[in-house]
C-alpha cells in the first residue's frame, strides 16, 4: 500500500507543477480585475432587476481573489522555488 501512496504523491506533484507553471504566467492584477469586474457586473444586473443573476455573479469575486492569492504564492513559493533559488545562486 505504501507504493500506491508514493505513486499518487508523485503524480500529484507533477500535476501541481504543471498547474503552477501555467498559473504563474497570469499577472496577479488580472485576478483583481476579474473580481472588480464581477462586482460591477453584479451591480449592473441588480439595477436591471435581475436579482438572482446579480447574486450569482457577485459571488465570483471571492474565488477570483483567492485565485489571485494562490497565483502570488506560486510566484513566490512555488514547488520549484528551491530549484530556482539553487539555479540563480550558481
Amino acid at each position: 500500500m505504501k507504493t500506491e501512496s508514493k505513486v499518487a504523491g508523485a503524480r500529484e506533484d507533477n500535476v501541481t507543477a504543471m498547474i503552477e507553471s501555467q498559473t504563474s504566467q497570469i499577472p496577479s492584477s488580472a485576478y483583481l480585475g476579474a473580481a472588480l469586474g464581477s462586482m460591477a457586473a453584479s451591480a449592473i444586473l441588480r439595477m436591471a432587476g435581475k436579482k438572482d443573476a446579480s447574486l450569482f455573479v457577485g459571488q465570483w469575486a471571492a474565488p477570483f481573489l483567492l485565485m489571485g492569492v494562490y497565483n502570488k504564492m506560486v510566484k513566490q513559493h512555488g514547488s520549484d522555488a528551491e530549484s530556482r533559488q539553487t539555479a540563480e545562486a550558481a
